[in-house]
Parts: structure tokens; C-alpha cells; sequence
């Protein structure tokens, strides 16, 4: 029983973001099958991937975590760094007053995502899920 809860408890803490973001509710997404809890705050957005997944590169995970913060941010996102775990990206507007100033134009990869409505989890809620490829 004990090893349990402390599984069940460092399992809660693996989703509850970084001290800059551990107040900000987090938005639950998928994208190609990788899961994120996203967080935006200001001029940046995290993605804690929260599948378990074998041996991911973060090659792969960056581009759903962008796309992924770039969802739910409603932003483009300018870099991401980070790990397979926990990436930060720096978007690409500001949010003032309810509306969004593009900071910068990029040139980033056109993306066609399909949105597959809610995934309903048994216990923690639902959250979107996505499939995205470039074209």
C-alpha cells in the first residue's frame, strides 16, 4: 500500500509544471499520440508530455509540443527547448486586453490538424486530441 501512494503521488507531480508555471491551470492535449498538460503564461507556454512512450527523441516531441502549445495558445511559436519531457516555447504574439499582437512574422511549416473532439479518460477528465501532419 505504501509503494502505491507513493507511486500515485509522483505520478501527480509529474504534470504539475514548473515553479514559473505550477499556478497556471493546464490544458490537456494530444497530438500524434503523444500527451501534454500545456500552461500559458505571458510570452511563454509549457508542454509536459505525460505519456509513457519508448525511448522518444525529442526531435519528434518538440514539433507536437509546438504544435501542441501552438493549439492551445491560439499563437504561433517562435523556439522550443527543452527535453522529452518538458519542452517551454516562446510564442509568437502577446495577449492584451483579450486579443492577440502577432509579435513577429516566421516562416514555420504549415501544419493541417484534425480535430478528433474529447478523449474521456477514467478518472482525470477528457482532453482534445489532434493529428497533425505538414503540407
Amino acid at each position: 500500500m505504501k509503494r502505491f501512494l507513493t507511486l500515485l503521488l509522483m505520478s501527480a507531480a509529474c504534470s504539475a509544471g514548473t515553479p514559473h508555471f505550477n499556478d497556471v491551470p493546464a490544458t490537456r492535449i494530444a497530438v500524434n499520440g503523444s500527451v501534454f498538460d500545456v500552461r500559458v503564461r505571458g510570452e511563454l507556454a509549457e508542454a509536459v508530455r505525460i505519456n509513457t512512450q519508448y525511448a522518444p527523441r525529442l526531435g519528434p516531441i518538440r514539433e507536437r509540443a509546438a504544435l501542441a502549445m501552438a493549439q492551445v495558445s491560439g499563437c504561433p511559436i517562435l523556439d522550443v527547448l527543452g527535453d522529452a519531457a518538458v519542452t517551454v516555447g516562446v510564442l509568437g504574439c502577446v495577449r492584451q486586453s483579450g486579443e492577440r499582437l502577432l509579435l513577429t512574422s516566421i516562416s514555420v511549416p504549415n501544419y493541417e490538424c484534425i480535430d478528433f473532439g474529447t478523449y474521456e479518460s477514467s478518472g482525470d477528465g477528457g482532453y482534445q486530441v489532434f493529428e497533425c501532419t505538414p503540407y
